[in-house]
């Protein structure tokens, strides 16, 4: 089968979670781009499952913000805007920058949560430079990290915000780390801060994250083709 969804083949034993798990897949290995409609009929034809379970796997999909529903226009993978991904990194920023100030006053499960992500992290991305895992896995581990920032706060609404942040741009973030393929070199730097941390020297690994952030929504723009913000 031609067109955008020609890649995509499912065994017809599937079920939504299956077919979530391959739209997801495709999202994160770049082969439907931002803003392609996501068709319900043409889908179900590539995947060789019934309409009502693409039905539901859509659902899941804008459930997590990877996909948008718009009326008139039906589903389509999720675009992103310059001041849309501005405002989330500046919210980012700022829930991560104040977990990361806390790390002398977190209690030592939150100071742990971030060293275990960060050893996922560190895995993730052997496992993609050796073929074994590929972006959907890179991109998760390494928002893993951020998030565990986060969890220093010790503020489960915090951490919730900082999931429903990084849901919006997870797949920014993706099509950053497909083109970049550095992985083990964003592993070195988050080590780096990690150390920083370590050492007790928080203000110089809450700026050494400032820079990380901002470097992450230039690069953003960048691959996603998108004008730099004014601010």
């Amino acid at each position: 089968m031609t067109g955008p969804f020609g890649s995509l083949s499912l065994e017809h034993s599937s079920t939504v979670d299956r077919v979530v798990d391959e739209l997801r897949r495709a999202l994160f290995d770049g082969e439907l781009e931002a803003g392609t409609a996501l068709r319900e009929m043409a889908l179900a034809d590539a995947m060789g499952v019934a309409r009502s379970t693409i039905r539901e796997a859509l659902g899941v999909l804008v459930a997590e913000g990877l996909a948008t529903r718009e009326p008139n226009r039906g589903v389509h993978v999720t675009e992103l805007d310059p001041a849309s991904v501005h405002d989330v990194c500046v919210a980012r920023s700022v829930l991560e920058i104040a977990g990361v100030r806390r790390w002398g006053q977190a209690g030592e499960d939150a100071r742990q949560a971030v060293r275990d992500a960060l050893a996922g992290f560190t895995e993730v991305a052997r496992a993609t430079t050796r073929g074994d895992a590929g972006p959907a896995d890179l991109t998760a581990a390494h928002l893993d990290v951020h998030r565990s920032f986060v969890g220093l706060t010790e503020s489960p609404r915090l951490v919730a915000l900082a999931e429903s942040l990084s849901a919006e741009v997870r797949l920014g973030l993706a099509k950053v780390d497909r083109i970049r393929r550095n992985a083990e070199a964003q592993v070195h730097s988050h080590h780096e801060l990690l150390d920083l941390l370590e050492a007790g020297e928080v203000e110089a690994a809450t700026e050494r994250l400032g820079r990380h952030l901002e470097d992450a929504e230039r690069s953003m723009l960048q691959a996603l083709r998108l004008p730099p913000t004014q601010h």
